[in-house]
């Protein structure tokens, strides 16, 4: 047997860890966790160059996206899902809400959260009937308590952020609406009361 100093050897072999174990992982996790901004930060930056045919690459349509909901007066939770909306679309292109709205789950708010996951539906409004397919998808939604908020969030920070010449903040400035938002989550089933 691999005698291995961090203990990955005994805990691999192992059915069930034990109290300290457990204590160790959990020391790692939080380290690990505490990274996750510069993480998603960093993986937000892959969408630079990326423009899909649009007036602006995707890093500087979420860029857009962020300030238009900043200087609308959206609070930081808000301004960073804007920001992070389209995150997905680098390893989620045909589901690429579900990835942004898994991950800021635990941070922001159920409305929120239901935004960011129905917003690819919901902005379909605007190009769906281009590509074949029913612009008016969202309807299914209609009724739903989110659904004006998801429609506002698509008209007025998702659809109006491919301006080749607007002036967007730049990463920088929304770093550390990022951290804030993700220095505690709000819930999760790692997360004790």
């Amino acid at each position: 047997m691999n005698d291995m100093s961090d203990g990955r050897a005994a805990f691999s072999q192992m059915t069930e860890g034990t109290a300290a174990d457990y204590k160790i992982i959990s020391k790692s996790f939080k380290a690990y966790s505490a990274e996750l901004p510069d993480r998603v930060l960093a993986h937000l930056k892959l969408l630079e160059g990326d423009f899909g045919g649009f007036p602006v690459d995707r890093l500087e349509h979420s860029l857009q996206s962020a300030t238009l909901a900043h200087k609308d007066g959206q609070d930081e939770e808000y301004v960073v899902a804007a920001l992070l909306h389209d995150i997905g679309d680098t390893l989620g292109s045909f589901n690429h809400a579900d990835i942004g709205a898994a991950i800021l789950k635990p941070f922001v708010s159920e409305k929120l959260h239901w935004v960011l996951e129905n917003h690819g539906i919901f902005q379909g409004y605007y190009f769906f009937h281009h590509i074949g397919l029913d612009r008016d998808m969202r309807e299914k939604f209609r009724g739903h308590d989110h659904f004006e908020d998801c429609a506002h969030f698509c008209e007025t920070y998702d659809q109006a952020a491919f301006d080749k010449d607007f002036k967007s903040a730049p990463l920088s400035f929304f770093e550390p609406m990022v951290r804030r938002v993700m220095a505690a989550p709000k819930q999760s089933i790692y997360v004790m009361e």
